[in-house]
């Protein structure tokens, strides 16, 4: 599992296409599933902020903030945008941050009230993806799935071991 830069650094390109569709809209929007208690996914939107040094994330006191606190694994999926099917999803663990000078420029970042009990996760990643269509997956008179290309990576299992990059037309 990586931190956001060390994704970055190993995967530019798709570092950046991954934060161009969480931040299509300006903020971050996406849906973060953690698995509840008894095993089964719990799946809410979030507002996630990626920086140039991780990919964080506020939560209220709620299910999923507690989801995490006890089971950190999580997956995060771009918000779909309306003109297209392209896609990001990202999975590892998320950790608590504890910082506070991290805590106050996240916190200013993703518009956090002080007034409100959040707590701020920094995600992990373990994978990352991206899907691209060449048309939406349903056009009026064109129905059908259109043509995807995926690139899929993965944080190396070891240290020394390279991180992998699959691409499936």
């Amino acid at each position: 599992m990586v931190t956001w830069a060390e994704f970055a650094a190993a995967a530019p390109e798709l570092a950046e296409a991954v934060r161009d569709l969480v931040h299509q809209f300006g903020q971050g929007f996406g849906f973060l599933a953690t698995v509840r208690r008894d095993g089964a996914p719990r799946v809410h939107p979030v507002s996630p902020v990626i920086t140039d040094d991780g990919l964080f994330c506020s939560l209220i006191d709620s299910p999923k903030r507690r989801d995490l606190e006890r089971d950190g694994r999580y997956a995060l999926h771009s918000f779909p945008a309306e003109d297209r099917d392209d896609e990001a999803y990202l999975s590892g663990r998320a950790v608590a941050v504890r910082d506070r000078r991290r805590l106050a420029h996240l916190a200013q970042l993703g518009r956090a009230a002080g007034s409100v009990d959040w707590r701020l996760f920094e995600f992990h990643i373990d994978a990352a993806m991206v899907g691209r269509r060449d048309r939406p997956a349903v056009t009026p008179g064109r129905p059908g799935p259109g043509t995807a290309h995926l690139t899929v990576w993965r944080a190396p299992r070891t240290p020394a071991a390279p991180p992998t990059i699959q691409e499936v037309p």
